[in-house]
């Protein structure tokens, strides 16, 4: 017997775990399962296990550490062509180089600067070679990154990166992937590839499903995709598991909007700038709406401001929140949107498309609104829509049955459409990162490798009233700059919040509070190109920038700064537009408005119920309104809204569609009021009720 009253052959809690190379949290999960069964302490109660039962896996787990052994050598013998491979693309080669470079000296983690679209998930299947001496995790941030890396790494599949490239020519040995995901992945799937590809969220949730089954030295390099998330926590926890691999991450931000450290230093960064140059990105340039005069309404200001007093009062929260809500303002992003989208169209017949940022729900679905009056088709898409109604939105804007597509922090990373070349920025972005996040999705090239066609060109429309020209100028600096002075320019991530308010399906505010745009005369766009000719820097390296298959420069052919700067210039010139107002037809504004009525008064009827504190799906109205019949609280008011907004046009049930334009403009204007008729009636009748 030993101190725990058995003989050697059990081993407590604690010392099974060691043995195991495992943590008690999946012991107890083992034995929920059935997998293990222990034995209890007849005095004490605890758990204690058998040392036989324990040996089939210590086998497994010495067994994974020898097929460790026996795979490092892939990455160190497999012939590879890639430091010279002319099917790579430019950063792919020499990001490469710089990673074997850094761990030939160090053993640091390494960060990998790369834009979107200039092939980071071909940079994924080739780092390993001749840099990692066992297997390769990769860490996606969302499933639809994990999708398209697993077919890359795939040697089965027509998308395997390595075949089309012709980075290997001999896959007798691998390399083999597996995808960890909830159904069909073992730790034997795991232990038999080189690489292993996961979503943090499986890979490191609180379940605690994976991570203990790999033994500390199980990954030699682990990779990190859209890695300026890389100091979440869930990251840390997969770095300390396995101390001894080399860490990469790749990213087209290098920072955190929080403003928290990275894992790393910045070993390679290939320029935005230079990845339109070569055709990798679209060439953007932003266009700004710029008011010469805007009326609105604020703590009773009711007079017009110039431009240059809009320059100073978009410093104010209040004042670029109003400005981001204001369907007058809106309905000039929406114009001049549309206006570039359809010249972009005309220029090839490609059928370009609208992504548009909102603040909320509500909102999104007024810049829908808006769009629907000037004849573009369009959806909402955000998180609180059912996964179907998602997937439906996304079929009909890839199927082109969408001009425009209006998001509530959607469609991130991984999200790859080419059409889609017009960002309408309808909200302020306070901080860097996701600003360019954002204007990443109309990044991607629609003709591959063909820098100057006119399909391959982005463009950003927002406000000046946003103040998003500010991210413009700094988004352009980081790619010229000094990248040490890219944190003096970010702020804090609860600015970015400043006109989101609540994200729920109705939102819990007042719509007829703040300031009040009441009309705004457009007199011009600010056009600003990325490549800006009036840059010495970017001139520089137009003239320095090699012409592929001629190993020369335009500056060797005798092109001078002076020259390459105007015929630039000329070519911004053609592409600059004035602003032209859509025209709309009675039919489809008074469509639209009535539209707008019917869902802005569900947002009314969820702020009605907070105020009287009372739940979504309660009964407590049906005891005081006498055709409430035992129905859900949130059921009576939507009847009893719709009742009074009919009252405030003079007409009665199932009339709407008799009314004018203005009369359900008045009413939309007026629902918070109408709103707050209803809810004293209710009110009252619950409190003669109580007494």
């Amino acid at each position: 017997m030993n101190e725990h009253g058995f003989d050697g052959e059990y081993l407590s809690v604690h010392e099974a775990a060691e043995y195991l190379n495992v943590s008690t949290q999946t012991l107890r999960r083992w034995d929920a399962s059935g997998k293990l069964k222990p034995v209890r302490h007849p005095v004490n109660g605890y758990r204690y296990y058998r040392h036989t039962d324990l040996a089939p896996f210590r086998l497994e787990y010495e067994r994974a550490v020898m097929q460790s052994v026996a795979t490092e050598h892939l990455f160190q013998i497999a012939v590879s062509n890639i430091e010279e491979n002319e099917r790579l693309r430019e950063p792919q080669c020499q990001a490469h180089r710089a990673a074997r470079e850094h761990f030939l000296s160090q053993d640091t983690p390494a960060i990998l600067q790369i834009p979107v679209g200039c092939g980071k998930t071909g940079l994924i299947a080739t780092l390993p070679f001749g840099l990692a001496k066992g297997r390769v995790l990769v860490i996606t941030p969302n499933l639809t990154i994990r999708k398209g890396v697993a077919d890359a790494l795939d040697i089965a599949s027509s998308k395997c990166f390595w075949t089309k490239t012709r980075v290997l020519t001999n896959f007798t040995e691998g390399p083999f992937c597996a995808i960890l995901d909830g159904y069909d992945a073992n730790i034997h799937d795991c232990t038999e590839s080189h690489f292993v590809v996961t979503n943090i969220q499986q890979l490191a949730s609180s379940a605690d499903r994976w991570l203990p089954q790999f033994p500390r030295n199980f990954f030699d390099m682990i990779i990190v995709d859209e890695g300026h998330h890389n100091a979440a926590e869930s990251w840390r926890k997969v770095f300390e598991r396995f101390p001894e691999a080399k860490v990469i991450s790749l990213t087209a931000t290098p920072f955190r909007s929080d403003e928290k450290p990275l894992e790393g230093d910045i070993i390679y960064r290939y320029p935005f700038t230079r990845a339109m140059i070569k055709g990798y990105i679209k060439e953007i340039r932003s266009v700004t709406v710029a008011p010469a005069e805007i009326y609105f309404t604020f703590r009773n200001d009711e007079r017009r401001h110039t431009l240059e007093e809009v320059l100073k009062l978009r410093e104010e929260q209040w004042f670029r929140k109003g400005v981001a809500l204001a369907p007058e303002c809106n309905r000039h992003i929406v114009e001049a949107s549309i206006q570039h989208c359809r010249s972009l169209r005309e220029r090839t017949g490609m059928r370009h498309q609208v992504i548009a940022a909102a603040c909320s729900v509500d909102h999104a679905r007024q810049v829908r609104s808006i769009y629907e009056e000037c004849s573009y088709r369009a959806k909402e898409i955000h998180s609180h829509m059912s996964e179907d109604e998602r997937d439906d939105v996304l079929s009909d804007l890839r199927n082109g049955r969408l001009d425009c597509i209006v998001q509530v922090q959607m469609l991130g990373e991984g999200f790859d459409h080419p059409p889609l070349s017009v960002a309408a920025i309808f909200r302020p972005f306070r901080s860097l990162s996701p600003y360019i996040q954002f204007v990443g999705r109309i990044m991607r090239v629609i003709h591959e490798n063909e820098p100057g066609h006119p399909d391959n060109r982005g463009i950003i429309v927002s406000h000046i009233g946003l103040n998003n020209d500010e991210q413009w100028d700094d988004f352009r600096e980081i790619d010229i700059a000094d990248q040490n002075i890219i944190h003096e320019w970010l702020t804090s991530a609860e600015e970015d919040r400043e006109c989101e308010g609540d994200q729920s399906e109705g939102v819990h505010r007042r719509f007829d509070r703040g300031m009040k745009v009441k009309d705004e005369i457009i007199s011009h766009f600010i056009d600003l190109p990325f490549l800006d000719p009036n840059d010495n820097r970017v001139i520089d390296r137009l003239l320095n920038d090699v012409m592929p298959g001629t190993g020369l420069t335009l500056r060797d052919l005798g092109v001078t700064a002076e020259t390459l700067r105007a015929k630039l210039l000329a070519g911004l010139e053609e592409q600059k537009q004035v602003p032209q107002a859509i025209p709309i037809s009675p039919q489809r504004r008074r469509v639209a408005v009535r539209k707008r009525v019917d869902e802005r008064s569900g947002s009314v009827v969820n702020r009605i119920l907070k105020e009287l504190k009372l739940g979504f799906g309660g009964r407590e109205i049906s005891k005081v309104i006498a055709q409430g019949r035992g129905r859900a609280n949130h059921i009576i008011l939507i009847e009893q809204m719709n009742n009074a907004i009919n009252d405030f046009m003079g007409i009665g049930p199932g009339e709407r569609a008799t009314v004018t334009a203005e009369q359900l403009q008045e009413a939309y204007n007026s629902l918070d009021l109408i709103g707050d008729g209803v809810r004293d009636m209710i009110k009252q009748a619950m409190e003669v009720e109580v007494a």
